[in-house]
């Protein structure tokens, strides 16, 4: 198959589903995805870790008594297609200790040998997690990548649309967005700012003082080629998510 039909399926699958998705925003996997897939052969095995320290007006989950831990793996099947899970829960300190929910998420991507001038891939996940942590229990959510390094510079934009499946004809697509900028500070060290964003419906977008928008400081160390750490501290900057998290990521590739 040559380039030109790889890149024209590839644009077809992503049109097809920026238009029969939506976006949910949670805090169980916080992380802007790359373009780039783990290796043919690889399964990827991460601890997503964060918690609340000041939890949003009004909020009714106790955010701030347990830590949000989500276990995710990922095996690499060639170079353009890979296949994660992932299983949410919560550790808690006054009852809260739950498993939230479970999600399943195949991801594609534009081999690099094509040599695009930028990254791109196309992550969907489906999966279900109790109604008492998300309106909307059974959901899809579609997420096109895109991203470019130059020299120590990063580059890293996803959009994220989600889509409530129970009472699917009642449902609208929603849509958020993250973003990744980082320097590389020396060989072992990047630093950088990620930004998160839910923005309700695309159809019927939210006040702004309604919708979410969260700002992290963030630190990668590069253990070795088959590990992977980042860390942040992030705050909301208005009153409709979570004031201020700590969140950690730890990873480790295994060549099966």
């Amino acid at each position: 198959m040559n380039n030109f039909y790889v890149l024209l399926i590839f644009t077809g699958l992503l049109s097809f589903f920026a238009f029969t998705s939506g976006y949910s925003q949670d805090n169980y996997e916080i992380q802007v995805y790359g373009s780039d897939l783990v290796k043919t052969g690889n399964t990827m095995f991460e601890l997503h870790s964060n918690t609340s320290l000041k939890k949003k007006p009004g909020d009714q989950l106790f955010s701030q008594d347990y830590f949000r831990e989500t276990l995710e793996i990922t095996h690499g099947f060639s170079h353009w297609i890979e296949l994660g899970s992932y299983l949410f829960t919560n550790i808690g300190i006054k009852g809260s200790t739950d498993i939230v929910g479970a999600h399943i998420r195949p991801r594609i991507a534009i081999p690099a040998e094509l040599n695009l001038p930028v990254g791109l891939s196309l992550s969907s996940e489906i999966g279900y997690v109790k109604k008492k942590y998300a309106d909307n229990d059974w959901t899809l959510e579609l997420r096109p990548i895109i991203d470019k390094k130059w020299d120590r510079l990063m580059l890293a934009f996803n959009t994220v649309f989600s889509l409530g499946l129970r009472n699917i004809s009642n449902q609208k697509m929603e849509i958020g967005t993250a973003f990744k900028a980082s320097y590389d500070a020396s060989r072992k060290i990047a630093v950088g700012l990620e930004y998160y964003g839910g923005y309700g419906a695309l159809a019927d977008l939210l006040p702004v003082s309604s919708q979410q928008h969260q700002l992290f400081g963030v630190v990668d160390v590069d253990f070795g080629p088959q590990w992977e750490f980042n860390s942040g501290l992030g705050w909301s900057l208005n009153e409709a998510s979570d004031r201020l998290i700590i969140k950690f990521i730890m990873g480790r590739r295994f060549g099966f």
